[in-house]
């Protein structure tokens, strides 16, 4: 490994050209991420601001220490590709990959560098690409079960200190589907912002705007439309210098449109929804960290179909805490809400103090929950045979060599 140690930020090499994009990384059609830079596909789009303290480097200097001392360098993923990755760092927007003792480490994706992580890099010699050694921990992280995998997560964001979550008030808004991803955002670790986009195309926002609040208690709502400049700028308070914000909603709801006003030019291309469903069309299709003028990051995500949860205990309190606090008056403590007598729950559902359908909502994702944790008690029952049933096999292989047949 060299032995180069880490420089500070230098501003002259912070402009540094950087290596003609291989064929690997040409399949994404993505602009590059820093607002008024305009690359061409295939060629590696200039300049490039890579100050890490404006890239939230603060959270985990003390975590880099450990690999400095090695000449690593510390950078931050701002896209992914197959088997490749664009890395931020104090030097410019390098090419990288896994080193084989990081892939050969790695029991699941999720010990894979994902959008959004800080990660430890050997400096690319002349003609080669960087190697990612280590991931640094995760403070926070945005999750789903991947898709066709029910055993396994998939990181769809990391390191985020504010959630967007986004939605249209076009034919497509829908109550339920924002308490799923509420859910799922308030389990992420990072604070929950609501968007309510394309507030032009109703005659009095205020009315969603308070549907949202009495189903999200405590959470920042925002009624916005990225034909009025100034409401989407209402959304820079969440994001402080150094911090990282994330939009999630389904395709067509507008967060590349949210994104291009925030940085002031169209940086992300967009696509009109279908007429008939307001549905889009997965213009992004690719997760990316764009630097914001001036103060924070965004990571724009590809619009997602279905949310699968993973692992959203906390989440679910958080976000039906109404009907959790009813629950604590049950008259048995493992209550499912159902025909049990004495049930606050379904009392409150018949006086109308709770609505049918918030509460029809809470048990469908209470029972994806448990289905989901039952399904991952049993790949690790599986997985912990397979173990036993190796190192069996490694004992009696060592025992044999010893002393013979």
């Amino acid at each position: 490994m060299r032995s180069t140690s880490w420089q500070p930020f230098d501003e002259a090499n912070a402009y540094a050209r950087c290596p003609r994009v291989p064929r690997e990384a040409q399949l994404c059609d993505a602009p590059f991420l820093h607002a008024g830079s305009r690359g061409r596909r295939g060629a590696w789009p200039l300049p490039v601001n890579a100050d890490l303290e404006r890239l939230g480097w603060r959270r985990v200097a003390a975590a880099f220490e450990q690999y400095a001392v090695d000449g690593l360098r510390p950078g931050r993923v701002a896209l992914e590709h197959t088997h490749i990755y664009r890395v931020l760092t104090a030097e410019g927007e390098w090419l990288a990959r896994v080193s084989g003792r990081l892939r050969h480490r790695a029991g699941s994706r999720v010990d894979f560098p994902a959008v959004g992580d800080w990660v430890a890099l050997e400096p690319r010699a002349p003609g080669s690409d960087a190697r990612i050694h280590a991931v640094l921990p995760r403070f926070s992280r945005f999750s789903r079960r991947a898709a066709g995998e029910p055993t396994e997560e998939q990181i769809v964001a990391a390191n985020i200190d504010v959630v967007f979550i986004v939605t249209g008030l076009d034919h497509d808004f829908n109550l339920r589907r924002l308490e799923r991803y509420l859910v799922v955002g308030r389990e992420s670790g990072a604070t929950p912002v609501i968007v309510l986009n394309k507030s032009d195309l109703v005659e009095d926002a205020r009315v969603y705007v308070e549907q949202v609040a009495a189903v999200a208690p405590g959470v920042p709502v925002h009624a916005v439309s990225c034909r009025v400049a100034s409401s989407v700028g209402t959304l820079r308070a969440h994001l402080g210098f150094g911090q990282t914000g994330a939009l999630l909603g389904m395709s067509g709801v507008g967060k590349s449109s949210i994104v291009n006003e925030l940085i002031g030019e169209e940086l992300l291309p967009t696509r009109d929804v279908r007429e008939w469903d307001s549905r889009g069309r997965h213009t992004t299709t690719a997760r990316q960290l764009v630097l914001l003028p001036g103060t924070g990051v965004l990571i724009d995500t590809p619009g997602m179909r279905e949310l699968q949860l993973w692992e959203t205990s906390a989440g679910l309190e958080g976000t039906f805490g109404d009907i959790e606090q009813l629950a604590s008056d049950c008259r048995f403590r493992d209550c499912r809400h159902e025909r049990e007598p004495g049930c606050a729950v379904r009392a409150a559902v018949e006086s109308g103090e709770l609505s049918e359908a918030r509460f029809a909502s809470y048990q469908k994702l209470r029972q994806e929950q448990a289905f989901q944790a039952r399904q991952q008690d049993q790949r690790a029952q599986i997985e912990e045979k397979r173990k036993a049933r190796i190192a069996g096999k490694a004992l009696n292989k060592r025992l044999k060599d010893k002393h013979g047949d």
